[in-house]
């Protein structure tokens, strides 16, 4: 997948070869890349084999919340690098990521456009989803994207959500899901598990002292963690491996009683090293328990065998360690 990165309204960005014929675009936040969004780029797809052209995706370097209404911003599903990753895995042929700021808020929604869908990918189609808005005061709908694109040489089609239940798939929904520890509920929507990714960073040892060492994940504040409680997950590691985690997500009330910070320790099934300083990926899998506080350190120690017990359940006896499935 070639990758674009447009930094400014007004830059110029060669076209790569594999745009000569144009391409069927599709246009999103993209946070997630969940199944509503694959079933658009499959769409995308599609169109671009029919026409016998590229597919693209037009999507952001962060999301567009974070400028329009900051105080209000949701955390996020995936980060760029992530996305990125996920948006290879569909199979598009080209994704740009245009930087997002408030020049690029407050424009007309024709300049974007006239810009980025034509001046740069040629688009020839051009598939969003029905609910799709875009540029200054998001004036820019399917609507004018027809009109548009009568006079500009582009079909547009907009999608209906696709449905899970009874209700649409979303990224609202999806982080509603994490939001109340349903991480499973939020794989369906997904179609993979939510992964959360940081740096492993030294805590205060408790977990080595009762006989259950953690990594301390590090999480940057922007990502969507799920609520505090244990959770079955597999640890993807740099050297290539997935291993089964016991993982904790909370605020440790039974030593901290007013309330600690936050924090994401994963304890690695029959493992033994040093992961400190390493970047981690955690899938997590299912909420084994909401957060608790213990009378002792003893009920605690006992509540954790009885956790990595059910974890080894959930997971599976025989899966201790396997390839990594990436991404």
């Amino acid at each position: 997948m070639d990758v674009i990165q447009l930094t400014g309204i007004d830059v110029a960005v060669p076209t790569p070869e594999v745009l000569g014929a144009g391409a069927a675009v599709s246009i999103g936040a993209y946070d997630g890349v969940h199944v509503g969004h694959r079933a658009l780029i499959e769409r995308t797809r599609q169109e671009a084999a029919r026409l016998g052209s590229a597919s693209a995706v037009v999507t952001f370097d962060r999301h567009p919340a974070t400028v329009v209404r900051p105080e209000s911003a949701p955390r996020l599903l995936t980060d760029l690098e992530q996305k990125l990753e996920l948006l290879a895995s569909t199979g598009v042929d080209v994704t740009v990521v245009v930087h997002f700021d408030a020049d690029r808020a407050g424009e007309d929604p024709s300049h974007f456009v006239s810009e980025v869908l034509v001046g740069l990918l040629h688009a020839r189609a051009v598939v969003v989803g029905a609910d799709f808005h875009f540029g200054r005061g998001r004036a820019g709908d399917v609507g004018l994207l027809r009109e548009l694109g009568a006079g500009l040489g582009f079909s547009v089609t907009g999608l209906d959500l696709v449905g899970e239940g009874d209700r649409p798939v979303s990224s609202t929904r999806v982080r509603e899901l994490i939001a109340e520890g349903d991480v499973g509920g939020a794989a369906l929507l997904l179609g993979r598990a939510h992964q959360v990714r940081g740096r492993v960073e030294h805590g205060d040892g408790r977990g080595r002292d009762l006989g259950f060492p953690t990594a301390n994940v590090a999480v940057p504040a922007e990502i969507a963690v799920p609520a505090d409680g244990v959770y079955a997950a597999w640890y993807r590691t740099p050297d290539g491996e997935r291993r089964p985690a016991c993982v904790s997500v909370g605020s440790r009330p039974t030593f901290y009683r007013d309330g600690g910070p936050q924090l994401l320790e994963a304890h690695l099934l029959d493992f033994s090293g040093d992961l400190y300083g390493q970047p981690a990926r955690v899938d997590l899998v299912s909420r084994q328990r909401g957060q608790e506080r213990f009378g002792s350190a003893e009920s605690l120690v006992a509540q954790m065998r009885a956790d990595v017990a059910e974890t080894r359940r959930r997971l599976g006896e025989r899966v201790a360690v396997s390839p990594d499935p990436s991404p």
